[in-house]
Parts: C-alpha cells; structure tokens; sequence
C-alpha cells in the first residue's frame, strides 16, 4: 500500500534537484550506493520544469508485436491513474519484440493522463509528439530513452506490475523524483527528513565552493576536505 506524504513534504522535495536528493537518500545508509536510480540511457525530455515528483502507478505495454498477446487495458490504465495518490508518475515498461521501435505514449495519451491528475511518464520504451505534449499538456513531464514517430500496434497488457525501468526497480506505489539529472525511487521510510538532509547537503557544497574560491585554498586541504 502506498504511503501517503504530505503536500508540505512533496512541495519541498519538488524545490531540490534529484542529485542533492540522492546525497541525501546515502545518508540514511537505507539501500546500497549502486541501487535506486535509472541509468543514463533514460533521459529527461522537458529539462526547463521543475522535479518531477510523484506516486507511481505501473504498467507494462507492447507496440512491436503485429498482433499484441492480449486486449488492450488502456480503460485499466486510466482507472488506476484516477484512483491513485495524487500526483501520479505512470511507468511503463516495454514488451514485445524490438524496444528501439516500440512507443506508448505521444500528446493525446499524456493529455487525457494529465487531467486524470498524472504529472508525468517514465518509460524505457519510446514516446512521440514532444512539442504536441508541451503545447496540450503543459508542466507534463517525459522520461524516455528517445523518439519514435509511429505508435505502432501500442496495447497496455498488464496493469500493477513490479517493473525495470532502465536499471531501476520500480514497484507500485514508489515515489519517483527526477529532473536533467535522472531518475531515482525515494524510500518512503525517510521521506519526511529528506529536506532537512538536503539543506546538509547543500551547506556541505557551499563550504567545498567558497573554499575554492577563497586565498586560503591548497591541495592538501582540498583532500582532506574532499575525503570526508
């Protein structure tokens, strides 16, 4: 079941970049150093909004196949988008025979997500109409490993399903941050103190970047402060 977070605490989190969240999730010790996060084949296709943050409800999808594996449950999709926690992050992992083809998503689907209250997709699979998606759904957020022009045979098989987003596991339910840096899951047991760590976080960086600019800066004390 989801763990529901206050607005205050989403706010928040929606005003730090995904890689100070990062350094903050490694403070809690709560996963290893290697997990959590996607890979760079994923990429952030609207860099200038800000961090997407949202709850994630899975889906796995085939546009490749000439006769899909079973009905389309694209009705499902929107179903369980609309019941979820707010705001929603749609996942959608590829299925069917040649991912660098498939497609799941271009402006009418992101549209009809985004009054059913989803603020984005992340897919390892590809997406189409980029400019359609910023002018009829503004402020919605694309993560995906590129473009194709045709949505081919696209049929929504499964809907719940635990998924591997390029590299990373995601469950249903998962709160997912992201921005021009990347993708990571955020562990919901210490989503509450992420803000605080982040403001250590950044008070450690601005010390590193005035002592570098600063007369007293040397090699040595660059790393003794840096293997701390």
């Amino acid at each position: 079941m989801t763990k529901t977070i206050s607005d205050s605490t989403l706010d928040a989190l929606r005003e730090i970049d995904s890689a100070t969240i990062s350094n903050a999730i490694e403070m809690f010790k709560v996963r290893g150093l290697t997990e959590g996060y996607a890979s760079m084949e994923l990429r952030c296709r609207f860099p200038e909004l800000p961090p997407l943050i949202g709850y994630d409800v899975t889906c796995i999808a085939d546009s490749t196949s000439p006769k899909p594996a079973g009905p389309n449950k694209l009705a499902e999709l929107f179903d369980a988008v609309a019941a979820a926690p707010k705001p929603v992050v749609v996942a959608i992992q590829h299925a069917g025979p040649d991912r660098m083809l498939s497609c799941f998503a271009g402006d009418v689907v992101c549209s009809c997500l985004q009054k059913l209250g989803c603020v984005g997709i992340v897919t390892d699979g590809g997406v189409r109409d980029i400019a359609g998606i910023q002018r009829r759904a503004p402020g919605f957020q694309v993560f995906t490993p590129g473009t194709v022009v045709s949505h081919g045979s696209a049929t929504i098989l499964e809907v719940g399903a635990t998924l591997s987003i390029c590299g990373l596991a995601v469950r249903p339910g998962d709160l997912l941050h992201g921005d021009e840096s990347g993708l990571l899951t955020v562990p919901p047991d210490i989503v509450e103190q992420l803000a605080e760590k982040a403001k250590q976080v950044h008070e450690k960086e601005r010390k590193i970047f005035e002592f570098l600019k600063s007369d007293s800066f040397g090699l040595e004390e660059l790393k003794v402060r840096l293997s701390h």
